[in-house]
């Protein structure tokens, strides 16, 4: 029985100080006085009758009731009814009070006047306290004593207060019906003719909460209710607002019954006092209520969760994270909530709804709320039981809770909420309280152990579910209501208005002793009377089925699942029994199936099998082997152990041993020490509690079996039982034992404690102490120092990490507390062991004794361990693989030897098996080697299925563009050592080497390896790379000893640089300039550097390039010799091709050229980065060009680089105009001059430079109506530009514009120079648009493509200058000029830079991500890689239109040799057919990259003194641009894509001396630009990369290209989309087999093994001829090649069994084509030609860009014709190149002919010629072919012969006359049949059969080289 209430308290209103209205309460009586024994009174109550502070009021209040709840120190409620009601106060009484107030503060002189309303109220308070929650009584009880003052009853106060103290009522009502009334229920009253019924709960424990949760629901909604309920058991802190202080009351206690069965353990206040307000800024989660007027005042709060009940809203500040629960339980509790709540949801849709819903009354719906959270706890709860560890039963049960053991089976350990819960203090409490296996049971208990299998039925049906809810609400109301019917109140209440009335006597003083009479009558009854006697209601707690069925939570087992456990249990029984062929076979699958938890579980239970008697002896392999398993278990396990599976490899681990020598045994433990469960103290707490558990189990198992207690017959056969069985089986005889028997039990369990703890300690100090102690390795993580934080630590290894070598080896442990790694060790089981012995009861004699035992412990297992460590070291190490050397080129030398190392997966899937599927070629296990060319790794994949492979990554040095030290993210592999090493080694041709050394190489040597390779990559000196060094003895770097430091690196740094210039950099230091030595003198074996000229090969950079005139040069030879060289360059000969000019300016015809080829640059005194020779306009004279060339950058000047040969249109190139020149001078005409005349002439010149341009074109005076002169206009009006502003400007910018529109000439392919939306700013505005294309844009096609062929306007201009916006700002148009600006925006060469970097990040990562395509697609557009090929081809398409229209163009851009360089190549190979052969490509590289200067060193940072400048590839875009045009024109291009991968390569790899250097004038500086000609003809390394393609060339068809079918005089428009760009396939492909394949010595290196099949036998299946490529490990290319390819080796092969020589693969190539061209024309009707065309037709193949018109004539059904289009443009009809449209053919053959290859199509005239051969050489016949496309004069043996005999090169030719015969010429030939044909290099002596032949082909001559 208990008080109904404790205390009755009259508080009244004191004021205060200041007499402003505000006061104090004061507790006025108190009953009773003295404090109750069991129950001391609350101090505080007097500020929570008033929580807004008590003040005085003008007006009466009518009474309030709410209810705060005080918590006292032990953690006990009381509940505090506060009835609040107002009386008058009197003026004076008030006036008196203050005064006394006054007297006592004399220090205060003035008081502030008294306010001095009419009238006012005080409050006054009556208090009931409580232990017990009856909000309804207390307010009747209250309501009855104001009624009875109020209205003046004659019932006397102190009665009813003295009856209302002495009440006494049941706690629990339920079971025991009240001998006074029906039922349960206890009928109370009070003496004031009342009558109440007070219905105590069936079940105490589970809260009490009226309506409370309904309408906590009713005022936030369901997902804010959700949100708090979820704060609340995350520990939060919890405010709720609101006016009403009882709403406030219910609130708080609905958000208490929500969390039921947990108990809320921390600051719990309902109603919050204003005085104590501060409260909130507590550190500690609360709950607590605040009225609503104090809402300002919670707003400075951070981390405080607010709820406003009167607003509906929950406030979450942005730095809380509340976790919600875990899907599905959220989703399914919310479905559950709006069931309940909204009842008419699920019908509202209907249309027919059923007339009646019956809605649940409030109190019902209040607890179907709560009954749908009680089984959201049971849903998470679910198994709970099966996760106590009991570790003591006698005196009291102790139980601890497996956390990591509950959430792994849940699968909830990833969750967010869920582990939260368990750590908090709620559920600490509910274990305690409901851990125990014999107590009493209620709701909860009952669903958790009967309704699980319930439940989980029920999840698909919401009827079911509703039912159930609906079935627990019923039990819930039936606990609170216990007897519905008994409802009878009578309780009087006062008069409507009572409390308004005028004359209200104040509430009396009541008398003491009365009431003190009543309590202490009430008291001695209740002493006398006899004690009740509650029945005992404890009984075993069922624990509900166990969490076998929830292990997979969202049913996610593999399929193969039972493969993989199938495969651990083959490899164990090899294992054990000795087949470790197969066992090795099937590791590395295991090994991958460790991912898995049931292999994990698997591998730990098969593992048992083999253990007898605690011991299992393995020999070396087989230990290997289970070590292995068992670290790769681990490695997956976290470090709190959710599985289990650390647990059960744990007495694994002290079984499994091998025998090192008589005496010494090592044991599996020693090996698997670094992971981190071992650190773990929680781990290692939860097994100790389920081993003691274990034991205690066994103990009381065996007292079964012994004594035969009749009792465990009745409970049945408890040997099965579980640990809660019989743990409750026990508490429930524990009363019933003899005193002895109880001590003997408990010193039976706590003895079993000790000894536990004793082999934890031993267990403890096996893992923790490292097998090597000497080291002395302290733990990694600070964890382990201090107490507090080692119960959760993580420490990432063995407790040993490592620290300086203060230990010496040979001392050993003789002194524990010397040793740090044995005293970390002590302090650290220490902590385990205090932690583990008090919560178990261990006794502290025993406590003491494990203190002193735990050193000893350490110090015997380190003893041990020294030995064990010493002999295992004599073990011979693992067989490692054998290191595989790798072939090195002629002339490259190894700089150092093999180290060896681990090359890592750098995340492209395909080499470590992913999405492609195929086997995991990496991680490999090789070696690096580092030569004077490359970094090579060569060898195997550690995955023994693939081990046979060998895995080969190389690339340049040269081209290493980062070199950083990586760590490990994770351990990578079960193969690769722990903390060994690593390299990421970045090379820009898309190669990435991350690479981790092996244990057994040295740190120093690591060290040296990156010194040298720093020194390779970045020489002191451009004569120090490879291209120059090759070739001359290098001794390479002595390969360091394991663990030894390299003695010889001083000498190695001297042999690097043995041969090389030893200068810091060339602009400090100025010598004597080089003189190239005659020709006579320089032999095939001159060295680039003589030794005695070492010091002469410089040049000062510091002279001002406007100072620099010949005069200053030393370069002297004779003019002649300098000359002939000059004319030896490419770009020399490509004018003469063209013929832009000769030299000889004794021709006739030169006077007629408009242009002519200048000397003014031979000794490169203008412009150091232009050729010797350059092109000028005729009337310029060479003293202009210096001054001209000083408004430009870099003195960069305009020069013709190319002529259309048709519209005689030039294009220029130029650098951007100078700031400095005389664009400055205009920009800021106040600043002093040189002097006017200077300036003026300069501008003037330059305009007349430009004019001079413009008339050298044949249509000028056409189009712009005679000459206009410039002379008459003066610099004045030039602007910013020296162009002048009455230039016209052309603007690029507006990005939505469409494309230039030119003529659709009968030459041209269209692609588009369409924006492509956001991408570009260089699509052509609409004015500009229709300017160049003559008409209205609006009649564009839609795919970009011209429309029909439209002249240009008829003012089109004559000159276009393209040239860099920022420059050109500001130039305004002039219609008056012929020439237009057009300024465009380019992006500079560091965006270049930047962009590439992240495209070798996107092509290459370097680390694997989550997921791959995504993150490949992404930063490949963040790169803008793409975007920048599509403005670079937008530009170049522009120009070619524009020069295709007849207008000249001026390409200005930057310096001059980036993007200029770019666009100019490009236009020049999509206008001229001639640059897309192998010969002209060469040629356009030479003449625009090399000879005018693009920096290859300065981009490539080829030196030392360009680190910093980084890796800049302008020619690597430049080569992406022709790659995607080679693919929109596959049929255009001689060469193959191959080729140009091949010159990417080679463009950065240094291996030849092509693309070193920066200039001509640096290569002449050096003596490299003539030595290629003179070179000897000895077996040594290519020196030029041409001469090798060349070589190359002859051997195989690699650069070739089949599908090469040109269109005479082809001009090319790609598009330039975005969407028709594609990433090349250079950057992404990789050949793991044999490195990158364009070393072609290297690559050639391993022939294909050819496999002779034995004799076949008669029953066996025929061998397969498939055989696997991998798409990264296999050369395509050679595996599969392409059909031709494969017929050429064919023939070669055939030759070679029919003992002919094979011929090379050009002549049978050739001859292949002309005997099809052959069939063809003798095929003159019938089918039978068909096959043999279209063989023919493959050397063509159609592409989807070339129109083909196709007829096929059907034999005896009449001729029925089909068109073939294949058109990519828009034409309508299909036109073949004959000219004749729609024309029929006889048959299929001629129609292919159009389709020819090149032969026929170049064969220009031919027939036989008398040829003279060299001196004292006989005339012969030769067959000539005259070849206009390729600008040559071929010959050869016959008519027949396809191998050409000689070239003469018409560019070379200078000029033809008539000659005369010399001796031995042919007879009975007219003399005038002789001709000379005079070339730059020698004179040829031709005779003709007669005159008139000889005359056509004189005639036929001069006409190729006019046209040119």
């Amino acid at each position: 029985m208990a008080r109904l209430a404790d205390y009755f308290v009259v508080v009244a209103f004191s004021p205060g100080k200041r007499g402003n209205g505000d006061g104090q309460g004061q507790i006025l009586q108190r009953f009773p006085e003295k404090d109750w024994e069991d129950n001391p009174f609350p101090q505080g109550i007097e500020l929570f009758c008033q929580p807004s502070g008590w003040q005085l009021f003008r007006e009466r209040n009518p009474p309030t009731f709410f209810i705060a709840v005080l918590t006292d120190i032990n953690s006990e409620r009381h509940y505090c009814a506060c009835f609040t009601f107002w009386e008058a106060i009197d003026r004076s009484q008030l006036q008196n009070r203050l005064r006394k107030d006054e007297e006592e503060e004399e220090e205060e002189e003035e008081v502030a006047a008294p306010v001095q309303p009419a009238q006012l109220f005080a409050p006054k308070s009556l208090v009931l306290v409580s232990r017990l929650d009856h909000a309804e009584v207390f307010r009747n009880c209250l309501g009855l004593v104001y009624t009875i003052y109020v209205d003046g009853l004659s019932t006397s106060l102190e009665t009813v207060i003295g009856n209302l103290l002495t009440c006494t009522i049941p706690i629990m009502g339920g079971s025991q019906p009240d001998t006074e009334d029906e039922g349960g229920a206890r009928t109370i009253s009070l003496g004031a003719g009342d009558r109440q019924v007070i219905q105590t709960p069936i079940n105490d424990s589970l809260p009490i909460s009226n309506c409370s949760v309904a309408l906590l629901f009713r005022q936030l909604g369901i997902t804010n209710v959700l949100c708090l309920f979820c704060a609340a058991l995350t520990e939060h802190k919890i405010l709720f607002l609101s006016s009403s202080y009882q709403r406030l009351t219910d609130a708080c206690r609905a958000l208490l019954a929500l969390m039921f069965p947990l108990k809320y353990s921390f600051t719990y206040v309902p109603i919050l006092p204003a005085q104590l307000l501060e409260v909130l800024s507590t550190p500690t989660p609360f709950i607590i209520g605040v009225s609503s007027a104090f809402q300002s005042e919670t707003q400075e709060l951070l981390d405080v969760i607010i709820a406003d009940l009167d607003g509906g809203t929950v406030t979450v500040p942005e730095c809380i994270h509340i976790s919600l629960l875990p899907e599905p339980l959220l989703h399914r509790t919310r479905e559950a909530l709006s069931m309940v709540l909204d009842p008419g949801l699920e019908i509202a849709d209907l249309a027919f709804p059923p007339s009646t819903i019956s809605a649940s009354s409030l109190k019902m719906q209040d607890k179907e709320i709560r009954a749908v959270f009680l089984r959201l706890f049971a849903h998470l709860l679910q198994g709970y039981r099966w996760c106590l560890h009991i570790i003591r039963i006698h005196p009291e049960p102790v139980i601890r809770f497996h956390k990591a053991a509950f959430l792994g089976q849940r699968g909830l350990v990833e969750d967010d909420f869920l582990p939260k819960v368990l750590e908090g203090m709620a559920f600490a409490g509910f274990v305690t309280e409901r851990g125990p296996p014999y107590r009493e049971t209620d709701v909860f208990d009952e669903l958790v152990a009967n309704e699980a299998q319930r439940m989980q039925a029920d999840e698909g049906s919401k009827v079911r579910v509703l039912q159930h809810i609906k079935e627990l609400a019923e039990q819930l109301y039936k606990n609170e209501n216990p007897y519905p019917a008994v409802t009878m109140h009578k309780v009087q209440r006062p008069t409507e208005g009572s409390h308004l009335r005028l004359h209200q006597r104040p509430f009396p003083r009541l008398d003491e002793g009365t009431i003190q009479w009543i309590v202490d009558q009430a008291t001695a009854k209740l002493q006398t009377a006899p004690p009740v006697v509650r029945a005992e209601r404890k009984c075993m707690v069922p624990s509900g089925p166990p969490l076998g069925t929830l292990m997979e939570r969202n049913g996610l087992v593999l399929a193969n699942s039972a493969r993989r456990l199938e495969v651990v249990r083959n490899c164990i029984s090899y294992v054990f029994e000795s087949k470790m062929l197969e066992a090795k076979r099937l590791l590395p699958a295991v090994l991958r199936a460790m991912k898995s938890r049931l292999a994990r579980q698997c591998l730990t239970q098969e593992l048992n099998l083999h253990v007898q008697q605690n011991r299992a002896v393995l020999d070396h392999l087989q230990f290997d082997f289970v070590v292995r398993m068992m670290n790769c278990c681990l490695q997956d396990c976290s470090a709190a152990d959710e599985h289990g599976v650390a647990a059960a490899l744990l007495p694994l681990v002290t079984a499994f041993c091998r025998k090192l020598s008589p005496g010494i045994t090592q044991f599996a433990y020693s090996c698997v020490q670094e992971h981190l469960v071992w650190t773990n103290l929680q781990f290692w707490e939860a097994m100790f509690y389920g081993d003691v558990q274990n034991h205690i189990r066994a103990l009381y198992l065996e007292g079964t079996e012994e004594n035969h207690l009749a009792q465990a017959g009745e409970e049945g056969s408890q040997e099965d039982g579980s640990i809660l069985e019989i743990a409750a089986l026990q508490c429930r005889l524990w009363p019933t034992m003899s005193p002895e028997k109880q001590r003997e039990l408990i010193q039976k369990e706590e003895s079993t404690v000790f000894s536990q703890a004793i082999h934890y300690a031993n267990r403890m100090s096996y893992l923790l102490l490292p097998l090597d102690t000497s080291k002395n390795r302290l733990p990694r993580s600070s964890g382990l120092g201090d107490a507090e934080s080692v119960s959760n630590s993580f420490i990432t290894n063995s407790i040993a990490g490592s620290v300086a070598d203060s230990y010496d080896t040979e001392s050993g442990f003789e002194d524990a507390e010397t040793s740090d790694v044995a005293n970390y060790v002590v302090r650290f089981i220490n902590r385990f062991v205090d932690k583990v012995c008090t919560e178990s009861g261990v006794t502290n004699e025993h406590l003491k004794g494990l203190h002193v035992m735990i050193p000893d412990i350490v110090q015997m297992h380190i003893e041990t361990l020294d030995a064990v460590h010493r002999e295992s070291k004599r073990l011979p190490p693992i067989q490692k693989p054998k290191l595989l050397r790798p072939s090195l080129l002629m002339g490259e030398e190894s700089v150092m030897d093999g180290l060896r190392v681990f090359l890592m997966p750098d995340g492209r899937e395909e080499g470590a098996g992913g999405s492609v599927g195929g086997p995991p070629l990496l991680p490999a296990e090789g070696a690096v080697f580092l030569t004077t060319y490359r970094i090579v790794f060569k060898g195997t994949p550690v995955d023994p299925l693939v081990g046979e492979q060998v895995v080969v990554r190389s690339f340049p040095v040269a081209s290493l563009t980062k070199e950083e030290k990586i760590t490990a993210q994770a351990p990578v592999d079960q193969f690769i050592p722990e903390g060994c090493a690593q390299l990421q080694l970045r090379s820009c041709t898309f190669q990435l080497l991350r690479i981790a050394f092996d244990e057994e190489v040295a740190s120093e040597s690591v060290e040296i390896f990156r010194k040298h390779l720093q020194k390779l990559r970045y020489p002191q000196h451009i004569a120090d790379t490879f291209a120059f060094t090759v070739g001359q003895s290098i001794k390479p770097a002595l390969q360091p000893k394991a663990k030894e430091k390299n003695p010889s690196l001083r000498t190695i740094s001297k042999n690097l640089v043995k041969n090389a210039k030893r200068t810091i950099g060339r602009q400090y230091i100025t010598r004597k300039k080089y003189t190239p030595p005659p020709w006579e003198h320089r032999g095939g074996s001159q060295q680039p550097f003589p030794e005695d000229n070492e010091d002469e090969i410089s040049v000062s950079e510091e002279v001002d390039r406007s100072t620099l005139t010949p005069a200053t040069l030393t370069i002297r030879p004779s003019d002649k010799m300098t000359m002939s060289n000059l004319v030896e360059r490419a770009c020399c000969r490509d004018y003469q091709r063209l013929g832009l000019g000769t030299l000889s300016n004794s021709l006739t015809r030169s006077k007629n050229e408009p242009f002519r080829i200048s000397t003014v640059n031979r000794m490169y005194a203008i412009c150091r980065s232009y050729p010797g020779l350059l092109i000028v306009p005729q009337t310029i004279q060479d003293n202009t060009i210096q001054r001209i060339s000083r408004c430009y950058r870099q003195n960069r000047f305009p020069v013709v680089c190319w002529r259309n040969s048709r519209t005689k249109a030039a294009l220029l190139r130029s650098g951007g105009l100078h700031g400095k020149g005389v664009a400055g001078l205009f920009k800021s005409p106040n600043t002093p001059a040189p002097g006017p005349s200077q300036a003026d002439s300069t501008s003037l010149e330059q305009e007349k430079y430009l004019q001079a341009v413009i008339n050298s074109m044949p249509h000028y005076v056409d189009v712009g109506g005679g000459r206009n002169t410039l002379s008459g206009f003066t610099s004045a009006h030039m602007s910013s530009s020296a162009l002048g502003h009455r230039a016209r400007v052309i603007t690029l910018s507006s990005p939505k514009s469409l494309a230039v529109k030119g003529r659709l000439s009968p030459r041209g392919k269209w692609g588009s120079i369409r924006a492509s939306g956001r991408t570009s700013s260089y699509a052509l505005n609409m004015e500009v648009g229709s300017r160049l294309a003559g008409k209205e844009l609006l009649g564009a096609p839609p795919n970009g493509s011209p429309s029909e062929a439209s002249f240009l306007r008829q003012h089109r201009a004559s000159l276009y200058i393209i040239g860099d916006k920022s420059q050109l700002r500001g130039v305004k148009p002039d219609p008056l000029q012929h020439w237009e600006v057009v300024p465009i925006e380019v992006f500079e060469a560091r965006q270049v830079k930047t962009s590439f970097k992240k495209l070798m990040k996107a092509c290459v990562p370097g680390n694997p991500s989550a997921e791959p395509s995504v993150a490949y697609l992404r930063s490949l557009e963040e790169s803008e890689w793409l975007t920048q090929i599509h403005k670079i081809l937008q530009i170049s398409v522009l120009v070619v239109e524009l020069l295709d229209t007849g207008s000249s163009v001026l390409v200005s851009l930057e310096d001059g040799w980036d993007i200029t360089t770019q666009v100019v190549s490009l236009v020049q190979l999509l206008s001229d057919p001639y640059y897309r052969t192998l010969e002209g490509f060469r040629l356009l590289v030479e003449k625009e990259w090399l000879s005018f200067g693009h920096r290859f060193s300065h981009r490539g940072a080829q030196t030392l003194a360009g680190q910093g400048g980084g890796f800049t590839p302008i020619f690597l875009q430049f080569l992406d641009c022709v790659h995607q045009i080679h693919l929109q024109f596959p049929m255009e291009f001689e060469f193959s894509q191959y080729y140009l991968k091949f010159l990417s390569y080679h463009s950065v790899s240094n291996r030849f001396r092509t693309f070193l250097l920066d200039c001509d004038y640096e290569r002449l500086e050096l003596g490299l630009l003539y030595e290629e000609k003179g070179e000897g003809k000895g077996p040594q390394p290519f020196r030029s990369v041409w001469e090798y393609v060349e070589r190359l060339n002859k051997k195989t068809p690699a650069f070739f290209n089949y599908m090469y079918a040109p269109e005479d005089s082809e001009v090319l428009r790609p598009y330039s989309n975005l969407s028709n760009l594609k990433v090349w396939d250079y950057y992404t492909q990789e050949t793991l087999s044999e490195g990158p394949s364009y070393d072609w010595e290297l690559a050639q290196g391993r022939p294909e093994p050819v496999e002779d099949p034995g004799p076949p036998d008669a029953g066996a299946p025929a061998p397969s001829r498939r055989r696997i490529v991998w798409p990264c490990y296999d050369n395509r290319r050679r595996v599969e090649p392409d059909a031709i390819s494969r017929l050429l080796e064919e023939l070669q092969n055939l030759e070679m069994e029919l003992g002919q020589v094979p011929g090379r693969w050009k002549e049978t190539w050739d001859k292949l084509k002309a005997f099809q061209r052959a069939e063809a024309q003798e095929d003159g009707g019938g089918g039978k030609g068909v096959s043999s065309a279209l063989l023919m037709a493959s050397s063509g193949l159609s592409h989807q860009r070339r129109s083909l018109g196709a007829y096929l004539q059907e034999s005896g059904v009449g001729s029925s014709a089909i068109n073939l289009s294949l058109d990519g443009d828009a034409s309508s009809t299909s036109t073949p190149s004959s000219g004749k449209p729609g024309g029929r053919r006889s048959n299929t053959s001629t129609l292919y002919s159009q389709f020819q290859p090149a032969e026929s199509e170049n064969r220009s005239y031919e027939g036989i010629l008398y040829k003279k051969g060299a001196f004292m050489k006989p005339w012969k016949p030769r067959w000539f072919v005259l070849d206009k496309t390729k600008h040559q004069l071929r010959y050869y043996d016959s008519r027949l012969d396809t191998e050409c005999k000689g070239v003469i090169d018409l560019a070379e030719v200078e000029s033809i006359t008539p000659g005369t015969p010399t001796m031995g010429a042919p007879k009975m030939v007219d003399e005038k049949a002789f001709f000379d044909v005079k070339t730059t290099k020698r004179v040829y002596n031709f005779c003709a059969q007669d005159v008139l032949l000889a005359q056509q082909w004189i005639d036929r001559i001069q006409g190729c080289l006019s046209d040119a």
